[in-house]
């Protein structure tokens, strides 16, 4: 059989896990209670303990483990990591669904040096912490070649459901990156808050229910400015830029006030003076994203 036909006719129930940090963990074991053949490996000894205790299977090296499985998962802390895992592997006919972290360039990369050996490559982006695998409501985003991703789709469902965002293996992760970059913004913020809140004797429990709140209405504010952006018109119809700026100035001063580091908040009002500045200020705070270079 071809490398092109095995990649592509429907696998059988078996699958290889490298990398066993506290998502590999959470991946071999969701595929262990879907009834999957599980070969795991990972480069510090003793993380495979709970698993080959279940029925996985121990495999003696990466090249051993990925010889074990049509497909194999990859959860390692980024691509560098996969280069030096799998350097004396034989990859030849081999699938790779690479569920680590990174940029999209590196990813794109990667799917190069793994079809020069022999391999195919998926890029994803999980977006959900270890408990959330296969867990409802779980999602990835994969992407690289069709015909792989339709081969192996079953497989990867069975961690969380698959959201193909196309051919270029960097897309998952651009699509992953720019879910983190709202998240990690938002998780700062929170620290932020609460720094704020402690400095005035008020505890994280006090203010959760409003976070809560906060959280739920911002999906309202990225859906009134995406057809701003998109359109490049910008009109202050219901919160112009002047009064976010002058909003901003508050947060930035109610910090400085409580004598909490205000590094993150001077940021942010710094970009704001800058639109005020630059003559948007009649229009929507969505003017902004010109000024980040977009």
């Amino acid at each position: 059989m071809s490398q092109n036909q095995n990649q592509n006719q429907p696998q059988d129930r078996t699958v290889t896990v490298i990398g066993l940090g506290p998502m590999g963990q959470a991946m071999a074991a969701a595929y262990l209670d879907a009834g999957y053949e599980v070969t795991v490996w990972n480069r510090s000894p003793g993380k495979d303990a709970a698993l080959v205790a279940r029925g996985a299977r121990p495999a003696a090296s990466a090249a051993q483990a990925v010889a074990a499985s049509a497909l194999t998962v990859l959860s390692l802390i980024d691509v560098e990591v996969m280069y030096a895992t799998l350097a004396d592997a034989d990859l030849g006919g081999r699938v790779l669904a690479n569920l680590s972290s990174d940029v999209p360039d590196k990813a794109r990369a990667a799917a190069v040096w793994a079809g020069a050996r022999g391999a195919s490559y998926l890029t994803g982006g999980v977006n959900v912490p270890p408990s959330g695998i296969a867990q409802e409501g779980a999602s990835v985003f994969v992407s690289g070649p069709r015909e792989v991703y339709d081969a192996h789709r079953a497989a990867l469902d069975v961690l969380a459901a698959t959201d193909y965002r196309g051919a270029d293996p960097g897309y998952a992760q651009l699509y992953y990156q720019l879910n983190m970059i709202m998240f990690w913004t938002a998780y700062t913020g929170w620290y932020q808050a609460l720094a704020v809140a402690r400095a005035n004797g008020l505890t994280a429990a006090d203010i959760v229910p409003y976070a809560g709140y906060t959280a739920d209405t911002m999906r309202g504010f990225y859906e009134g400015s995406a057809p701003l952006i998109d359109a490049d018109t910008h009109e202050g119809t219901y919160e112009r830029l002047t009064m976010c700026a002058a909003s901003v100035e508050h947060v930035l001063h109610t910090a400085a006030d409580s004598g909490v580091d205000t590094g993150i908040l001077t940021a942010h009002a710094e970009l704001y003076r800058r639109g005020v500045d630059a003559g948007f200020g009649a229009d929507s705070s969505s003017r902004l994203i010109g000024l980040l270079g977009a």
